[in-house]
Formats: C-alpha cells, structure tokens, sequence
C-alpha cells in the first residue's frame, strides 16, 4: 500500500476483541454449545485471542480451531473443494454439529470469503448457527453478508485497502488503511 496511516494499534484491537468477546457472551447467555473457527490467516490467532478472553471472564475454555477455505474460493477453483474435518479442531473426535459456530475473519469486504468459510463449514456438518467476528468491516459486499460482531466499521473507497498486522504473524499488532498499490505492466 502506499501512503498508509494506522487506524487501530495494539490498544485499540485489544480493546475491539475484549468488547467483542463480552458481546459474544452475553449474545449466547454464556459460551456453553459455542465453538470458535479462525479463518486461515489472521483469523485463526484472533479466535484464540477471544478464546484467551473468554477463559478469563467466564473461567471457562471454548473450544477453538482453524479452517483453510482455500480450496472453497471462487476465485480459484482448481478442483473438487474438500476441508479435512478431522483438521478443524486440535483435539480429536470434536464436531461442529448443533453447535453455535463463531467465525473469524481479520477484514470483511465482499463477502466472498465468509461464504467459502460457511460452505466450507457446513461440508463438516450441520452447526446449530453460524454467526460471523470480524476486526474490520470495509463495506462494499457483493453478498448478502454481515457480521455479528465488528471490532471497527472502516467506511472505504474500493480503491483502499485495509492491511491487519497481528503480532502472531507479523510481529505487530496494527490495522492500516491506505490506497492500493498500483501494478506496473
């Protein structure tokens, strides 16, 4: 990106996730029946994060796992989509049947990859409900598609783009916004 500038810094998402694990809480009356699904990249230390959270308010784990949707976008069909169920969760033997499914995402844009996510998901079973945790939500959906949960609404031109840092993959904690690099051909 060029020309960026920070919209959250460590602060302000540790915040946003606190506030967006009590507001998970007290929308499912506590976390019994909750499983969380980080979305490979930055979603999945996210989940943890609220996982982390949650322990400490309630004195309760939640079961957390990871899910890679790459195989479900629709931009990359390069076969039969397939997600490996058994994979979803560390501990074996954990299904995602009848149970509330809170999924994670770093920034929800189009929509296109939280429905990937969702069929993804549902190729594991058949959840209880799906309800959907994002750090940033940018607009511009081209899918009926909107999160449960929001650490930040950052109104954007198609033309920005939002870049998460998270200190688990990129050694700091930070959202930026900025205009979109332009490709030289």
């Amino acid at each position: 990106m060029n020309e960026t500038h920070v919209i959250m810094d460590e602060a302000a998402i540790r915040r946003a996730l606190t506030r967006i694990a009590h507001e998970i809480l007290e929308k499912n009356k506590g976390i019994e029946g909750c499983v969380l699904v980080g979305i490979k990249t930055r979603g999945v230390p996210l989940a943890q994060r609220i996982a982390k959270r949650i322990l400490e308010i309630e004195g309760t784990p939640v079961l957390c796992g990871e899910i890679d949707i790459s195989s479900y976008r629709d931009d990359r069909k390069a076969g039969v989509p397939a997600v490996d169920c058994q994979e979803l969760f560390p501990e074996p033997g954990i299904s995602i049947e009848d149970k509330k499914v809170i999924l994670f995402d770093d920034v929800l844009y189009t929509g296109r990859t939280i429905r990937a996510a969702m069929d993804a998901l549902m190729d594991c079973g058949r959840p209880q409900m799906i309800q959907l945790a994002v750090l940033a939500d940018r607009g511009h959906r081209e899918l009926p598609i909107r999160a449960d949960y929001v650490g930040k609404n950052v109104p954007t031109s198609r033309t920005e783009e939002i870049e998460v840092s998270l200190s688990e993959t990129d050694e700091k904690d930070e959202v930026r916004i900025g205009s979109r690099r332009e490709v030289l051909v």
